[in-house]
């Protein structure tokens, strides 16, 4: 019982995790169809942003106000990977809409470029953030330790998915996004700036590999390719998913953490994988186009 609480916990809190990474790339790829290979510096860059803000703390704000770092260094990180988004989206991915194979070969070559730019910045060697002291230890269930920072993901995870989907289905911005997704020639003749949408919707999801990047903070330590570790298992949650449905976006990460969990378990951590792909692979010849598919009324 307690082997299985652990290897449960386990998979829901990576995840969450992954749920956190792919809902920047749920909504990109899905209203823009690009194909964004930088996706896994923009989680970087959230988790050096995070380490910024704790330096600052350490040198310039005295030592009892520290544990508040981490409460700033997530709508921190936000706002940073956010414009640095919106920057790429301007100058590299704006033109070259409807041109796949271009735009994955030039965010490759943006996401080589941002390594080296981190590697010069901060160094090669890999940086740690030291966790508030609220989110040491963890809370005992039946005698299994459950650690805080892990439960803080998990939470952040829900929060973050119920913010973007409130401003997706509750707010003039977000309705202006599902209708590009749903048929961009019509949301333009309806007066609905495309371009504007673009640019919104590229910076809200790089937002959120921010904030993605700050909670892998708490796992362990960071480096120039940290987003690396985890950006083909985001792919594969949006694949799965449904490319731009939410729910599907959710179950997807949430399967694949916990088939990747008990595969490990049962064998090791490599043929797990190996067993994670092959059943993504197994499922896709069945459905092809996801757990969810989105309808629309386009002829095309």
């Amino acid at each position: 019982m307690e082997g299985m609480l652990v290897q449960g916990f386990n998979g829901i809190s990576l995840g969450s995790i992954l749920l956190l990474i792919a809902l920047g790339l749920a909504i990109t790829f899905g209203l823009m169809k690009v194909i964004n290979m930088a996706h896994g510096e923009l989680i970087m860059i959230g988790a050096y942003a995070t380490y910024v803000i704790q330096l600052l703390f350490k040198n310039y704000v005295p030592a009892e106000y520290f544990n508040w770092y981490f409460i700033l260094a997530i709508p921190f990180a936000f706002i940073v990977a956010a414009l640095i988004g919106m920057l790429l989206e301007f100058s590299v991915i704006r033109h070259l809409y409807g041109r796949p194979l271009d735009s994955l070969l030039a965010t490759f070559g943006v996401g080589l470029i941002l390594q080296q730019t981190a590697r010069s910045i901060f160094g090669a060697p890999n940086v740690g953030v030291e966790a508030p002291s609220f989110l040491r230890g963890g809370v005992q269930v039946m005698s299994v330790t459950l650690p805080y920072t892990r439960l803080f993901i998990i939470g952040l995870v829900m929060v973050c998915f119920l913010g973007l989907f409130f401003y997706l289905y509750k707010t003039t911005g977000g309705r202006r996004i599902r209708a590009v997704m749903q048929n961009r020639n019509m949301a333009t003749c309806l007066g609905i700036s495309s371009r504007k949408v673009d640019s919104l919707t590229f910076a809200i999801g790089s937002g959120f590999a921010g904030i993605a990047g700050s909670a892998l903070t708490l796992i362990g330590p960071i480096g120039p390719t940290i987003g690396q570790n985890y950006i083909i298992d985001a792919f594969m949650v949006v694949v799965v998913g449904g490319v731009g449905m939410l729910a599907g976006t959710v179950i997807g990460a949430l399967g694949i953490g916990v088939f990747n969990t008990i595969f490990e378990f049962w064998t090791n951590a490599s043929m797990g994988k190996v067993l994670v792909f092959a059943l993504i692979i197994l499922f896709l010849q069945w459905r092809p186009s996801g757990l969810f598919s989105l309808r629309t009324r386009s002829l095309d």
